[in-house]
């Protein structure tokens, strides 16, 4: 018998009450063992680390009315928490098919639902982007209802290895997919003045785009790698030094939000996948079958707006809302993400 015995490894734990690091939170990561810890994180209006909180459920299964027997699909799959909803609603007749970019949160999302008895007799899977709509389409023939919400997972945004916020340190990367395209850091390598102004201006309305634009290319020219997420927001702050001290925080931080959602709809080609999709969904559709869409921001919904109100005016779509549908002011107080949701939706003629 050996006499060494092999040293009892402890699990790491909490830094103090409330640990800030999204890798030491191990309660909040195992939302299956710590409900409890889940519950109070929500409870104070927070996403709890490495989750996502779906944004205007009700609203969208009122508009979707899926019946069992139906075929339908979640554009975005993400944490998976509208497509769980529809999947109720199928009541295990029909099927479900979902698309997804993300190679790092798409496995862990099929095993939640597999777990929960969701398998590939009522659900499909697929990593792809929901530009290849036709694709899906090719083997699910017509679909009665689609989903897609356009917003970027609080688990991507929280995780600071994927570069999606500024909050932590980490790599500036802001790919939906790591694994195809460049980064953000590499991107800016290249990029002239003009452009990079251009993206501030076109992807997030950026009104400092001027100054923070100079600011970046004059750190590139001086042969700054700009490989970081707080490096980059340490340039947008000196940028806007000039900005009345009395909204200065509160101007940066939001300057900030818009520099790295702009880069981010770059770098994922976020406008012109949206384009494609929005081109391709008419043929998709199965006649009466509708579509609901979620925007975070003014670029997306104008592309939706104008797109639901062209086919309609030429007669694809029979019916289309009026204006964007909102969260409820309930819905906003208890999660803070929804307040920039706009929800819009059509029907097929």
């Amino acid at each position: 018998m050996d006499n060494q015995e092999q040293k009892h490894q402890r699990r790491v734990r909490y830094k103090g009450t409330h640990p800030k690091a999204f890798n030491e939170k191990y309660k909040e990561l195992q939302p299956e063992k710590y409900a409890d810890t889940i519950t109070k994180v929500i409870q104070k209006g927070s996403t709890p680390a490495g989750m996502h909180r779906s944004i205007c459920v009700n609203e969208i299964l009122e508009f979707l009315q899926i019946t069992p027997g139906q075929i339908g699909l979640d554009a975005t799959l993400g944490y998976g928490g509208h497509t769980l909803e529809m999947l109720k609603c199928l009541d295990s007749k029909g099927h479900l098919y979902a698309t997804d970019v993300d190679p790092i949160e798409l496995p862990r999302t099929r095993e939640r639902l597999e777990r929960l008895g969701y398998g590939p007799e009522i659900l499909t899977i697929r990593q792809m982007n929901f530009s290849q709509i036709n694709q899906v389409v090719f083997e699910s023939g017509p679909l009665n209802f689609v989903l897609a919400d356009l917003g970027v997972s609080s688990m991507q945004i929280d995780n600071p290895e994927r570069g999606f916020s500024f909050k932590k340190e980490g790599p500036l990367d802001l790919r939906l997919n790591p694994q195809k395209g460049i980064s953000a850091a590499a991107r800016l390598k290249t990029i002239s003045l003009d452009e990079l102004q251009g993206i501030l201006i076109e992807n997030s309305d950026e009104p400092h785009s001027a100054a923070i634009s100079r600011a970046i290319i004059s750190e590139i020219r001086k042969g700054t790698d700009i490989s970081t997420t707080t490096q980059l927001q340490q340039i947008i702050k000196d940028a806007l030094k000039f900005t009345p001290a009395k909204n200065k925080e509160d101007e940066i931080k939001k300057s900030c939000q818009r520099c790295f959602q702009a880069l981010r709809i770059d770098v994922n080609k976020e406008f012109e996948v949206l384009y494609e999709f929005l081109e391709k969904l008419p043929d998709a559709l199965a006649e009466g079958g509708r579509v609901a869409i979620l925007s975070f921001h003014s670029g997306e919904d104008r592309l939706v707006k104008k797109s639901f109100q062209h086919f309609f005016r030429t007669g694809v779509y029979r019916e289309i809302s009026s204006g964007p549908i909102l969260p409820s002011q309930e819905e906003c107080r208890a999660n803070g993400r929804a307040r920039s949701a706009k929800l819009r939706w059509a029907v097929k003629a």
